[in-house]
């Protein structure tokens, strides 16, 4: 009975006990990404500094020097004839090598998604071979596989096929060092949207092109036109291994970054820069595409997850 009693009488205070600890908050822990106002000032100072002295400053730098001696002669420096045909050298180039890395990226990046087969690790890891060698170095293998004492340097003179220090050499050479930004924008978002529709619409009877061209080609258009457009951008600015493969011949096998290394090496400065702030409008282009893909993006990605909710 007394044990009884003692229980019940006990009883009460553990349950006190326990609302009491309920009620008890735990310590209070500031934020990781908390830091005093001084420091976020500083930081964001630090990043607007280095914006202003390494990316507006030198665009400055362009557009002011390419236009010290007025509209004319910035106007006769772009149009001169090697000035001119470094132009539409780079305009075809880029042409050429664009549609070729669009058909190549789309290709790549729907296998390596969308199916699982032998070599995909090898697939990927040559998708990413480009940002991992030197320009220079791939220019010099072209070099190494079309020139005279190259592996086929004798077969392409009997021939009288010439890739080196011609157009070809630059195409080939500029559709190496681009070819990984179409395929490496797809590849994730094809990822991340994964093979439902495509396969409710197998079941329904589509076949694998209709599957592509109303399935797959729409959910993928923005994330593949920034990829065009950034391939587009290196393609038109790419330097180093152009410089190996093209052989600096005036008005016929120089580019725009050609021409400007060219005529700023002859001290014509004002030429040079007028040239280069060609360059830097396609850079203030490109960037103004990017800025509106991601905008829309983001806004059809917000749309959808309200609908959603």
């Amino acid at each position: 009975m007394s044990v009884t009693g003692s229980t019940l009488a006990q009883a009460p205070a553990t349950h006190a006990d326990s609302r009491t600890e309920s009620r008890i908050e735990p310590p209070y822990v500031p934020a990781a990404t908390s830091e005093p106002a001084w420091v976020r000032a500083l930081l964001i100072a630090a990043a607007l500094g280095f914006a202003f002295l390494f990316l507006l400053v030198p665009l400055a730098v362009v557009f002011t020097e390419a236009l010290k001696k007025g509209w004319d002669a910035y106007l006769i420096a772009i149009t001169e004839d090697d000035a001119w045909q470094a132009i539409k050298l780079t305009l075809t180039v880029a042409v050429i090598a664009v549609p070729a890395n669009l058909v190549f990226g789309v290709a790549a990046s729907w296998a390596i998604a969308k199916f699982e087969f032998r070599g995909k690790s090898l697939l990927l890891t040559l998708i990413d071979l480009p940002f991992s060698v030197s320009p220079v170095i791939s220019g010099l293998i072209y070099v190494l596989l079309f020139g005279a004492h190259g592996w086929f340097g004798a077969w392409l003179m009997e021939h009288d096929i010439q890739i080196l220090f011609a157009v070809p050499g630059i195409v080939l050479a500029t559709v190496f060092v681009t070819f990984p930004f179409v395929a490496r924008e797809l590849i994730p978002l094809m990822q991340s949207q994964g093979n439902d529709e495509e396969e409710a619409a197998m079941v329904l009877g589509a076949s694998g092109w209709r599957i592509f061209w109303h399935v797959t080609l729409p959910n993928i258009r923005w994330g593949l036109l920034y990829g065009v457009i950034l391939c587009n951008a290196r393609a038109m600015g790419e330097f180093g291994a152009v410089s190996v493969v093209s052989g600096h011949i005036r008005g016929e096998t120089n580019t725009m970054p050609l021409q400007v290394e060219i005529l700023y090496n002859e001290y014509n400065f004002a030429a040079a820069f007028a040239v280069a702030s060609l360059l830097a409008l396609l850079a203030l282009v490109t960037l103004a595409l990017k800025s509106f893909i991601e905008w829309r993006v983001h806004r059809q990605t917000a749309h959808a997850i309200g609908e959603e909710s």
